[in-house]
């Protein structure tokens, strides 16, 4: 009798989907609306840590507020507080054979208030030679929990500039690690002997996600998440006068999806799971928003999760179509695409394997653990000249092509919102 009933209560979700036409809820003028806020001057490129993605967050709490969300279990209001750890070069000085090494030929990366070694304290030295790829040897090395002094051959002397141009920034860490040091030095090839004294100041910074939800009417415990991030690069190095990188498509037009879509889900009232609409932080600066997020959930309680970035613009198979990163490793797209039948909108495979984009926003730390956790996207991110700099401006998006995929996430996502269809889960990474 129960499995009737349930079965009753999808086939009335589905009728009303079909009955209440997604443009009857969501409104191209109130899409425009809360893309055109999101990336506004006045919210500064909604840079972590900066007055201007504080605004952002207080604009989304109010939007969820309006539309009638609730927070989640455990919560008072929409926003999750958590901190990070920002780490600071302070002076670096090393000397290798007797002779002091330029501060610029030397990169530290340590999480240690203070540190001091030397040839006779047993270190290692590391070379990394001229054709090797210096990246996946930086990442390793700086994982290593010893002290060690790695030499770098001057083959990858504008890669090593970047790192330590970047690294006037500070390093944002979850956790400090109180061992390992690796001390890379530009253009030496031998070190007889060699001391290493360097210093870092450690600061505890605030972050916070905007997240609420609409608890499930009959398969409360069974959780979608619908997210996106609403950080980006915030103040920039200035381009023609302007160094606001105001993030409209990456990812105020993702995050206007999530508060669209909570807006109609609110308006229906039928669904059977809950649904958690998420706002995510820090993206930018290393996904810490979505690491948070997701070490507070049981990833075999979420079912899927509709993690969307940059839909502002027409993808590369044109109008009515977007793009799912990681549709190979579960049903996820073939759900979707099914419950698209009758209408001219069309969700395909990433189409930029190369890019790695499944592994590279915020459904990652979810896949990884199994869950069917996908990216929509209609970027083309290959070609597209604003990304990332202060021209991802209201003015080159498409608002239309914004509307269509919110409109068709909402028709896609309906029979995993009704508890009819659930994903394959994917397979875990290795941790």
């Amino acid at each position: 009798m129960k499995k009737l009933y349930a079965g009753f209560i999808a086939i009335l979700f589905l009728a009303s989907c079909v009955a209440q036409k997604p443009e009857q809820i969501i409104k191209e003028a109130n899409v425009a609306r809360i893309i055109k806020t999101l990336s506004s001057d006045e919210m500064e490129g909604r840079g972590t840590f900066t007055p201007g993605i504080d605004r952002a967050a207080k604009f989304i709490e109010n939007e969820f507020k309006q539309i009638g969300l609730k927070p989640l279990s455990g919560d008072t209001d929409f926003r999750q507080d958590f901190s990070v750890k920002r780490i600071k070069s302070g002076e670096i000085n090393v000397t290798i054979n007797g002779k002091p090494v330029d501060q610029q030929n030397v990169l530290a990366i340590s999480d240690l208030p203070s540190l001091k070694f030397n040839n006779t304290s047993g270190n290692t030295i590391i070379r990394i030679a001229a054709g090797e790829q210096f990246i996946q040897r930086y990442r390793e090395i700086s994982a290593l929990k010893t002290e060690v002094l790695v030499l770098v051959d001057t083959k990858h002397a504008a890669i090593f500039k970047r790192l330590k141009d970047n690294s006037s920034r500070g390093r944002i860490v979850e956790k400090v690690k109180d061992s390992g040091a690796a001390v890379f030095v530009l253009g030496e090839s031998d070190a007889s002997s060699y001391t290493v004294n360097a210093s870092n100041s450690i600061e505890e910074l605030p972050l916070f996600n905007v997240a609420g939800m609409l608890p499930g009417k009959s398969k409360e415990k069974e959780l979608v998440l619908i997210s996106a991030h609403y950080d980006h690069l915030g103040i920039v190095k200035s381009v023609d006068g302007d160094a606001i990188a105001n993030g409209a498509d990456d990812d105020a037009s993702g995050t206007t999806a999530v508060i669209s879509l909570a807006q109609y889900y609110k308006k229906l009232n039928n669904n059977e799971r809950t649904l958690i609409f998420v706002a995510f932080t820090a993206e930018e600066v290393g996904g810490f928003g979505a690491r948070h997020f997701s070490s507070l959930l049981n990833p075999d309680e979420v079912v899927a999760m509709f993690n969307i970035e940059m839909i502002g613009k027409q993808s590369k198979f044109g109008k009515n179509a977007a793009f799912i990163t990681g549709y190979e490793r579960s049903d996820f797209g073939e759900i979707l695409q099914k419950n698209l039948e009758g209408t001219d909108f069309k969700f395909h495979p990433d189409p930029y394997p190369t890019q790695n984009l499944f592994y590279r926003s915020d459904n990652a730390t979810l896949a990884a653990l199994g869950v069917p956790a996908h990216t929509i996207s209609t970027d083309e991110i290959d070609i597209d000249k604003f990304y990332h700099t202060v021209n991802d401006e209201f003015e080159t998006l498409a608002v239309s092509n914004i509307w269509a995929t919110i409109k068709a996430i909402a028709l896609s996502a309906r029979s995993i919102v009704a508890g009819t269809d659930t994903p394959k889960r994917i397979p875990k990474l290795n941790q």
